[in-house]
């Protein structure tokens, strides 16, 4: 099964719109084979501290708005995690699991976020995520977290999401994100930085 790396955060609403956009071209493709493999890009590591619910909230409205009106149906700044790296820390050992429930859990931990409005640094709703998938974790050990922000430093990781595929690395090659004279976020699909990373993607 052919892997695509992605260094990634899960409260990082670029990234959900960015594997979304990934999954739905390979299956429209009709590609199989090619599983996403997400690993951590911790930001509350990275920045110093957690992101916060308001702050990126200005982000999903401007990609709601601009780019993803089929995404962001239940995003909640008020339900925003704490911190990721429990959950960081469960996508880590799904991704030891199988490179198909890594995926799966990925997914399913944006989804709450994002979608559903769930606090996924709530150690429950980690540990029945963990049970409908099979997974065995210990959401204290985040040594795998910590071991893919140092690969990442490593392999020149921009931010979340970057993206490494067979023929080459992308940093968020699926939004072109900018501000305009006044301050307000603009957000559009870069159609020609897609193209490539396609490409490279499903060679």
């Amino acid at each position: 099964m052919q892997p695509i790396e992605v260094f990634a955060d899960i409260s990082c609403p670029f990234t959900h719109v960015g594997l979304r956009r990934v999954i739905d071209e390979r299956d429209r493709r009709g590609i199989t084979g090619v599983v996403l493999r997400v690993r951590s890009w911790p930001l509350e590591v990275v920045n110093g501290a957690p992101l916060d619910g308001d702050a990126v909230a200005e982000k999903v409205d401007a990609l709601r708005r601009q780019v993803a009106t089929d995404l962001f149906a239940g995003f909640d700044p008020s339900t925003f995690p704490r911190t990721t790296l429990p959950a960081l820390a469960l996508a880590a050992a799904a991704d030891r699991t199988d490179p198909t429930t890594g995926q799966g859990v990925a997914l399913a931990l944006r989804d709450l976020v994002f979608e559903q409005g769930v606090d996924v640094s709530d150690r429950g709703v980690l540990e029945r995520l963990a049970e409908e998938h099979g997974v065995t974790v210990d959401l204290d050990d985040t040594s795998a977290v910590t071991a893919d922000h140092a690969e990442g430093v490593r392999r020149g990781v921009v931010g979340s999401p970057h993206f490494f595929t067979p023929a080459g690395d992308f940093f968020c090659p699926v939004l072109d994100i900018g501000r305009d004279d006044t301050g307000r976020l603009l957000v559009r699909v870069d159609e020609q930085g897609f193209e490539a990373f396609v490409a490279a993607c499903f060679v």
